[in-house]
């Protein structure tokens, strides 16, 4: 059994799910998700549901059989070893850093995993699979529906800026940052030189500030979604696109990743973090431009 540790933002979940699927059909054995961090967690809430995700919840007994189950002598001198905490089995996995870890997939199937896995590496040869879970359950909002249909009939060009609690919450914008303007006129005359007819299409948390600053777009449309229309919605525009830019962000990440369009131009930024130690090197998949 695999049981991942679900917690975080919608981007942030769909890269838990998409890890312990693909290391669950590695191993041949079942997924169950750990979704008790949102009993206490008021930032967000679990979202996998919108989806087309079976999901099965880990329960409490589970959850310690394997991340606290006892570990025999030996398991216990290895982890004195290794200078590991005792009240954890040698079945937690941690996620130790930022890129790709090879191990993961050298582990036994009983394993529980905590972390955040934002590399297309661990599930990438699950993508079909992938495609179809992440589709949504229910029907659009007729509002959703009508961009959807605009999108259709352009060369549309996501362009996503993240700026909330980037800004307003002082340790996440230590560990962040936000993208500057500079990157966005740099990856808009990108698109410009590459796309005929290019329309971008801009998806925010501060509408107010992306239309006073991206003056320089001549074909612009901005999405404004009423509060009915949840962020998945918002993230399956994305993904309808031809096209995206995407910020620092999981959430665009993901919007850019569901784009099916064999020719996509996807831009991401070289800096995702304000700490620059932080291995990114995994993170954007090889076809991607990063500016």
């Amino acid at each position: 059994m695999i049981i991942v540790k679900v917690l975080g933002g919608l981007g942030n979940q769909m890269f838990q799910f998409a890890c312990g699927y693909a290391l669950a059909q590695s191993n041949g054995t079942t997924l169950k998700l750990d979704i008790t961090g949102f009993d206490n967690y008021p930032l967000r809430n679990y979202e996998l549901d919108k989806f087309n995700v079976r999901a099965n919840y880990a329960s409490v007994n589970e959850i310690k059989r394997i991340k606290y189950r006892p570990m025999s002598f030996v398991e216990k001198v290895i982890r004195k070893l290794v200078k590991k905490s005792l009240t954890l089995s040698m079945h937690y996995h941690k996620e130790q850093h930022f890129h790709f870890d090879l191990n993961l997939f050298k582990t036994e199937k009983n394993i529980y995993l905590d972390g955040y896995w934002q590399s297309e590496k661990y599930f990438a040869r699950y993508r079909d699979d992938l495609l179809q879970i992440f589709t949504l359950k229910a029907k659009l909002h007729e509002q959703t529906e009508l961009y959807k249909k605009m999108i259709e009939e352009r060369e549309a060009v996501s362009l996503h800026i993240r700026r909330g609690d980037y800004v307003s919450n002082a340790y996440t914008n230590s560990v962040h940052g936000i993208c500057s303007l500079e990157y966005y006129e740099n990856t808009v005359k990108m698109i410009i030189d590459r796309v005929k007819n290019p329309h971008f299409y801009i998806f925010s948390d501060d509408l107010a500030w992306a239309k006073e600053h991206l003056i320089f777009i001549n074909d612009i449309t901005f999405i404004e979604l009423d509060k009915d229309a949840l962020d998945h919605e918002e993230l399956y525009l994305m993904s309808q696109c031809k096209h995206n830019i995407i910020a620092n962000s999981s959430f665009s990440w993901w919007g850019a990743w569901l784009n099916q369009n064999a020719q996509k131009i996807v831009i991401a930024p070289k800096k995702w973090f304000n700490d620059n130690t932080i291995n990114t090197g995994d993170l954007i998949p090889e076809s991607w431009f990063r500016l």
